[in-house]
């Protein structure tokens, strides 16, 4: 039986999933006394990259007062909800996530984000590079080359959910102590459950571009504003290399894309100062590669799309790298088969205790990343 795919404006009022976020130990409340009604629950945002599946990202984060500007992911994005409730406009209508809910994008689909209510939302995200996704197609039958597309950003699976959520929660316990193919073969099984369970269609691995017409002109221009996004773009010149008039192309590109020509362009500097910091660069660096006026210009603009800002992004993957070597120095045995041995347990989970340093939590909540 196939499980419901469910979209709403007004989210259920079921039991709540356990928030992970939530504050634990000496930050929760004593004696039962509840927090002041307009205190707002501290943001906290973990970001991390899979260091042993290239091409896969995860993010763990609260958010009270975090507003997503409209913009669109190369690949997929799929995650679940564990507190509050996130409101975004998705395929043209509004989608709200209650807890429990799964959430996902597909890549190219523009969205926008906040919290449904005054408590923001926290929630586990994976990011995942399109090949990820079109292999596991493959194994959940779609032909060869296809990727997945979806009806819904909001999918009612308690099994998917619980799925997702276990193995995000391994995989940033962990690190790179849980074995790649603990990590390949559990990944796998989720990715096939939720495509055989929801995808809407079989969707080609890419449209083909007619010869003539507004969709190789708009490619024209989407390549011109990602190689030359550091520079003062006119809107004359971009018309010039998609060979249509400007006002022609404006709405062509902004119906294709799902956004305007200088949104595009801001978001591909957004790409490209990310890229940077994740090289190693400081954020005035990157700031002034990408094409930003100055360093705060970079930062609004990256919090609107990334969830952090450039420097927060930077030092959570600094402070993550160095953590996951530790781990995995401190850890590893004189085989690989003890090594695997000890970071799991007979049925392939991550025994992350065993693996990650001593960070004085339960890696459910408080810290900006994973540290010693």
């Amino acid at each position: 039986m196939r499980a419901r795919t469910a979209i709403s404006d007004t989210p259920p009022a079921p039991r709540a999933p356990r928030d992970d976020t939530a504050p634990k130990g000496d930050m929760a409340p004593k004696g039962g006394v509840a927090p002041k009604e307009d205190v707002a629950p501290k943001e906290d945002v973990a970001w991390m990259a899979a260091s042993r599946l290239p091409g896969l990202d995860l993010l763990r984060a609260r958010y009270t007062r975090q507003v997503f500007a409209r913009h669109f992911h190369e690949g997929y994005a799929l995650g679940v909800i564990k507190g509050g409730a996130l409101r975004f406009r998705y395929l043209g209508r509004d989608h709200v996530a209650a807890p429990g809910a799964v959430n996902l994008v597909a890549p190219g689909e523009t969205h926008d984000g906040q919290g449904h209510g005054d408590a923001g939302w926290a929630y586990r995200m994976f990011y995942l590079d399109p090949d990820i996704v079109r292999m596991a197609g493959e194994e959940a039958g779609l032909p060869h080359g296809a990727l997945p597309d979806f009806a819904s950003g909001v999918l009612d699976d308690p099994e998917l959910a619980a799925a997702i959520d276990a193995l995000h929660r391994d995989m940033e316990r962990a690190g790179p102590c849980m074995p790649t193919l603990a990590q390949e073969t559990r990944l796998s099984a989720v990715l096939t459950r939720w495509i055989t369970r929801h995808a809407a269609q079989r969707a080609p691995a890419a449209r083909p571009l007619r010869a003539e017409g507004e969709p190789v002109a708009v490619r024209r221009a989407r390549d011109y504003l990602d190689a030359h996004c550091a520079d003062d773009v006119r809107l004359a010149d971009l018309a010039g290399v998609a060979c249509l008039s400007p006002f022609h192309l404006a709405r062509a590109f902004a119906a294709a894309v799902g956004l305007p020509p200088h949104a595009y362009l801001v978001q591909a500097r957004v790409r490209r100062a990310r890229g940077m910091l994740a090289a190693g660069s400081t954020p005035a660096e990157a700031a002034a590669a990408a094409g930003f006026a100055d360093q705060s210009h970079l930062t609004r603009a990256f919090r609107a799309q990334v969830g952090v800002t450039p420097a927060r992004f930077r030092k959570m993957l600094q402070d993550a790298r160095g953590t996951w070597a530790v781990a995995f120095v401190e850890n590893r045995t004189s085989t690989e088969d003890s090594h695997d041995h000890a970071c799991t347990t007979p049925d392939g989970r991550s025994d992350a205790d065993a693996c990650r340093p001593d960070s004085g939590d339960d890696g459910d909540g408080g810290g900006s990343a994973p540290r010693r």
